[in-house]
């Protein structure tokens, strides 16, 4: 089945030339300390508000989650597959309300393994929309928004030396993905990065390299690389939030 999500066109109107690659020790300092205005539960406690957040914060909360206990990024999500579930027979454009309701149901429990999937907030920003909700639809775009310009922020994507950075290998072809560009399947380049073709070159660029070092931080010890990597981006038309 293809990824469903809705790629919004406004994301990356104005984007940060300079890369502000993740310095972990001084995450952790800034998200472990309780008097910071980065302590972690304080920070996840406003994204699951949909609080108005800076890049600074979404930084420290995307990057920070690696440290968290819940950070198990090699295990299975169950309700993603739920979501995926009601993606693959709800009708887009006229769902039923009870559609629309296990959807968001679906969506808010894949979140607690993964509370910055692209996919999971686009999907939920579609949600609500079609709920009538615009409070929380202008809140998780905002957070759509905020975690794509995350990972863009990391690093240029042009050179094994300079990747991306991500949480989640589902992360990476989620900021592709919202480029309206297609992807190939990915080669991995050494213990710390991958390498994720286009289906043909953009401007002279073939792909984009991303960090997924801190995936494998915590690997179990019986644990035998394999991802997934059919279920792509979208039927779900481009959506405009003023």
């Amino acid at each position: 089945m293809k990824r469903i999500i809705v790629i919004l066109l406004t994301l990356f109107a104005v984007i940060s030339a300079s890369a502000k690659t993740p310095n972990n020790d001084l995450i952790f300092a800034n998200i472990s300390n309780v008097d910071s205005p980065l302590y972690y539960p304080n920070l996840m406690l406003r994204y699951k508000e949909g609080k108005p957040m800076s890049e600074d914060e979404y930084h420290h909360l995307y990057y920070g989650f690696a440290f968290q206990p819940e950070y198990k990024p090699l295990e299975a999500n169950p309700s993603m597959s739920r979501v995926q579930e009601i993606m693959a027979r709800i009708s887009i454009d006229t769902p039923s309300v009870h559609d629309i309701d296990e959807l968001i149901a679906a969506g808010i429990a894949a979140m607690e393994a993964d509370p910055f999937s692209p996919t999971l907030l686009n999907i939920l920003v579609y949600a609500y929309g079609a709920s009538g909700d615009r409070v929380r639809e202008l809140a998780y775009s905002d957070h759509l928004n905020g975690i794509l310009k995350c990972i863009e922020q990391s690093g240029d994507g042009l050179k094994e030396k300079s990747p991306m950075h991500i949480i989640m290998f589902a992360h990476g072809l989620d900021y592709i993905a919202s480029k309206n560009i297609n992807y190939l399947k990915g080669r991995i380049i050494s213990r710390t990065v991958e390498f994720v073709p286009f289906d043909f070159p953009r401007e002279k660029v073939k792909g984009y390299y991303f960090d997924y070092s801190r995936i494998y931080w915590n690997k179990p010890d019986n644990y035998t690389f394999k991802r997934e990597r059919t279920w792509q981006f979208n039927n779900l038309k481009p959506r405009e939030y003023k």
